[in-house]
């Protein structure tokens, strides 16, 4: 079982604004965010995540959409969606069982809620052209130390390049 944690990010580090704002992510970087939900069959999103894709009216994805929240949500979207206030390790043993490869997608907390559990297996970083001062963090909220290996890198455009990284072990 592979949890894959798929992000665009800036320079620094941040994967928005601190209102959310998404803006500058490119049309490439979505088209290969969507690309890898489906070859994945999934998407594992935090609450605010849920949200902004609501609000762009992204949501659903022709996946299945885990949502990790605690908040009490009305599924609108029957089985192609699902709320659940369960830990990491069990959403990724519910989709172990479905024989899904776990599509991470956000946000800075669950991320990190993620790594620090020992659960992420790679990082695929698309990097974007764009810095900002204050934002969310890929990583938020959370202490832990892990060690990355460069396994690829990808240029995208004439300013975008992808990093992808294997999480290793301890």
């Amino acid at each position: 079982m592979k949890v894959i944690l798929y992000m665009a990010i800036t320079p620094n580090g941040l994967i928005a604004k601190p209102d959310d704002d998404t803006g500058f992510v490119s049309d490439l970087e979505w088209r290969g965010f969507l690309k890898m939900m489906e070859k994945a069959g999934n998407n594992v999103m935090g609450r605010r995540t849920f949200e902004v894709s609501l609000k762009d009216g992204r949501f659903p994805y022709n996946v299945l959409n885990v949502v990790m929240t605690h908040k009490k949500l009305k599924n609108k979207w029957g089985d192609k969606v699902i709320f659940t206030a369960a830990s990491p390790k069990k959403v990724v043993k519910m989709l172990e069982k479905q024989g899904f490869k776990i599509a991470l997608v956000g946000g800075g907390r669950l991320d990190a809620s993620f790594i620090k559990a020992g659960l992420v297996d790679e990082l695929i970083l698309d990097v974007e052209p764009t810095v900002f001062g204050k934002g969310i963090n890929l990583f938020e909220g959370q202490d832990f130390n892990a060690r990355l290996k460069l396994i690829g890198t990808k240029k995208l455009s004439k300013n975008e390049i992808q990093l992808h990284y294997k999480v290793l072990k301890r």
